[in-house]
């Protein structure tokens, strides 16, 4: 038998392990609720938080809400407080766990390469190329208008041609980045070596190019659009910068559908920013490696405080625009006859010369649902003019590819219809009659939220047009690198050969 000296020593030491089991426990516990000087990483929290063992709060800390999903096929996550310090902007959300305007929470007026999110070089192309375009002429040997003095300025033409106008906001937001006393958020940072871009933007105004200089003039043998096209392929091409990677971290504006017809098989190697692809072959352009821009709309923003609520707004359906198209947009005509009879539908034909811009916001404003039907190409403006009325979008275009679908779920403030179920008889307005008032209420709160990120400014705002491409450019270059790396996997022991 064990001695009584024994059993005290065995009690005595098991007293200990109790105690400084407790005393760990108390030491961890007080490490959780700890302050900034916390020892735990953060990842260990997220590990914690996702066995759903428990929920970390800091106090004196404004908590933000975010979703963690969990590792299955199903939709369902668990919400989670992650720690923002007070006075910290919070960055968005989107439903796919990606950040949304993570650089641009704040306007700052200067901004170095370690804030930005991207890099950019651009190229200082003469005048003929961007502004000059526009009928501005500087000074001997300046390039670039003096931004400092916002009424001196050049203007980009009013009426269609400001749908395809994102080649000069990006510029302009290029060049104010390098301005002083322009406030602006921190996304992209225009560099002067090339050896420190993340991307080299090519600024050429091409829609501009082609919608004011694509015929011939006079005793012309070729336009002026065809020969600036022409030149920037010569010098393109001749460049280090280019040959580098073959123009893969070069970034081209081409939104109108007919921009850069001659030039782009040859730089179709470089990112373009484009409407769709509906006129481009799949070698050319693809999701891969290019960006889909929103169109700039041509209507005015509906401010939120002014938009018109479900029973303000006494049509049911809205279109108005060119009804006689060819390709896919044959679906209008179909629509037109299906659709033109019906007592709370304006399906009309109309143009936004004269006072048409003015007559199509006024009916947007006044509808619940507004069409967007395929035409020549799979895109056109009358989306976005659909969403800076607060006209619940029903988009009708099924090659269509949309401006930030990574970040933006359109499901959320859109109704989409497929071309064959939108011509059978009685399906569209059944369908869109069957949509209670708090479905499209939804929407419609929805679609005063997300506004903003197709608006076209300057100078650029957070979660703007502007701000959301170069967001979305940034987001397509650990891509790029990694197809240039993979092409460079032999090259050394090629040359070698």
């Amino acid at each position: 038998m064990m001695s009584e000296k024994g059993i005290f020593r065995s009690r005595f030491l098991f007293y200990i392990i109790t105690i400084s089991m407790f005393l760990l426990i108390l030491s961890s516990m007080f490490l959780l609720q700890s302050g900034s000087t916390s020892l735990i990483p953060l990842s260990v929290f997220k590990l914690v938080l996702l066995n759903g063992t428990s929920v970390y709060l800091k106090p004196n800390v404004k908590n933000e809400q975010i979703k963690l999903p969990f590792l299955s096929s199903q939709s369902s996550q668990v919400d989670a407080q992650i720690p923002i310090k007070n006075g910290e902007s919070s960055c968005q959300k989107s439903s796919y766990g990606k950040k949304m305007c993570a650089s641009s929470q704040q306007k700052i007026e200067s901004c170095n390469t370690n804030q930005a999110l991207l890099r950019v070089y651009m190229y200082d192309l003469p005048s003929e190329f961007h502004f000059g375009l526009l009928g501005w002429k500087g000074k001997p040997n300046q390039v670039w208008p003096d931004l400092s003095d916002p009424n001196r300025i050049p203007l980009y033409p009013g009426g269609l041609n400001l749908q395809h106008s994102m080649e000069y906001w990006l510029t302009l937001d290029l060049l104010s980045s390098s301005t002083p006393n322009v406030v602006r958020p921190c996304a992209a940072i225009r560099v002067k070596n090339s050896s420190q871009a993340d991307i080299i933007f090519v600024p050429f105004f091409s829609s501009l190019s082609y919608n004011r200089h694509s015929k011939l003039r006079g005793k012309e043998k070729a336009s002026v659009n065809k020969m600036l096209q022409n030149k920037l392929v010569r010098f393109l091409t001749t460049r280090d910068e280019w040959k580098r990677f073959g123009g893969k971290d070069h970034l081209i504006v081409a939104h109108h559908p007919n921009s850069m017809l001659d030039a782009r098989g040859k730089l179709g190697s470089a990112m373009f920013v484009l409407a769709d692809f509906g006129r481009y072959p799949t070698e050319i352009a693809n999701l891969e490696k290019d960006i889909i821009a929103p169109y700039r709309h041509v209507v005015r923003t509906i401010p939120s405080v002014d938009s018109a609520r479900f029973d303000k707004r006494p049509i049911l359906v809205f279109f108005q625009g060119a009804i006689y198209r060819k390709d896919g947009g044959v679906i209008r005509q179909e629509l037109y006859y299906l659709l033109k009879d019906e007592k709370d539908v304006h399906f009309a034909f109309g143009t936004i010369q004269g006072n048409g811009a003015n007559q199509a916001g006024k009916g947007m404003a006044s509808s619940k649902f507004c069409l967007n039907i395929a035409g020549d190409t799979p895109s056109s403006n009358r989306l976005f003019d659909a969403i800076v009325s607060h006209c619940v979008p029903v988009i009708i275009s099924d090659e269509i590819e949309l401006p930030f679908e990574d970040v933006i779920d359109y499901s959320e403030f859109c109704i989409f219809v497929r071309a064959s179920d939108a011509v059978k008889k009685g399906y569209l307005l059944n369908l869109l009659r069957g949509i209670k008032k708090d479905q499209w209420t939804k929407m419609w709160e929805k679609l005063k939220e997300i506004v903003r990120h197709f608006q076209y400014q300057y100078p650029s705002q957070p979660c703007d047009a502007v701000d959301m491409i170069w967001e979305a450019v940034a987001r397509e270059v650990s891509s790029v690198r990694f197809r240039i790396h993979r092409e460079n996997r032999y090259l050394r022991s090629e040359q070698i050969k």
